[in-house]
């Protein structure tokens, strides 16, 4: 069996206020981008993990996949599987990848093995893994609060934008990036601001993540800065970074970018 745990990003993000459980709540919309890694389960005598592509850190036992397997194994008898996992989607770079191969693994194996486990018990799962590996297991644009885990559909389409993700040779670890945060209520709710037309987007949603982090990585703010220059009707980092999208309004000068843009990983037109 065959899957493709895609990407997303963060369309806005709002830290709110920190937990006693010490994670922070937060509001995000995360929106799915057709930006995959491959994963491939084989019968096998022996539950092992293998990885290609791109590097990962930390051993493959100590991976999200395996982490993944281990936990439906407490609840179900699981045969032995191999895990091929090819990365394309880099690590440390606010995409989700980790995060979506974890949740393809529990619909994987939900499916070769018959366990018949809803969905919303999948998504439960999926939550005990990460704070955002529930979206993967339902793909759709929402609006995430809590640590992430709590999710609101939301009616939000970027048919017709052109896409374009910036990311340099550099990782933003998550504790990095909230050592430098200052949590606070937004002047308005992240869901009202992404009801505006995408062309208003720009100075009113905003990634909190964004103020430290470039003071740290000055780089990511100078790529943000070129999208705009180069005609991105909206520009931000994801999630907690190293990962800079542009939005534009059209193919043709989305591309034009793309062309001076270094370290571009991947572009599309929805």
């Amino acid at each position: 069996m065959v899957l493709f745990p895609h990407a997303k990003i963060n369309i806005g993000l709002q830290v709110i206020a920190r937990r006693p459980d010490g994670f922070h709540h937060i509001n995000t919309l995360f929106y799915p981008l057709p930006f995959c890694d491959v994963l491939e389960f084989i019968p096998a005598e022996k539950t092992a993990l293998h990885l290609t592509g791109l590097p990962v850190e930390g051993t493959a036992d100590d991976n999200l996949c395996m982490k993944a397997y281990r936990l439906l194994q407490k609840d179900y008898k699981l045969p032995p599987v191999a895990i091929h996992l090819h990365k394309v989607i880099p690590t440390g770079s606010g995409l989700g990848g980790g995060s979506s191969d974890a949740s393809h693994t529990l619909l994987a194996l939900n499916k070769l093995f018959s366990l018949q486990c809803p969905e919303q018990q999948l998504m439960d799962y999926a939550a005990r893994l990460g704070s955002d590996c529930a979206f993967f297991i339902q793909p759709k644009p929402a609006l995430a609060e809590g640590r992430g885990e709590i999710l609101h559909p939301m009616d939000i389409c970027l048919s017709g934008y052109y896409i374009l993700l910036v990311k340099p040779p550099i990782q933003v670890r998550t504790a990095e990036a909230y050592a430098n945060i200052h949590p606070q209520q937004p002047a308005q709710p992240l869901q009202t601001l992404v009801n505006l037309p995408v062309t208003e987007w720009r100075g009113k949603v905003c990634n909190d993540f964004e103020a430290g982090v470039f003071a740290r990585r000055p780089e990511l703010a100078a790529i943000k800065a070129a999208l705009y220059d180069k005609g991105a009707v909206y520009a931000a980092m994801s999630g907690s970074g190293a990962t800079v999208f542009g939005l534009f309004s059209d193919e043709k000068t989305g591309q034009e970018a793309r062309k001076t843009m270094s370290h571009v990983i991947f572009a599309i037109g929805f």
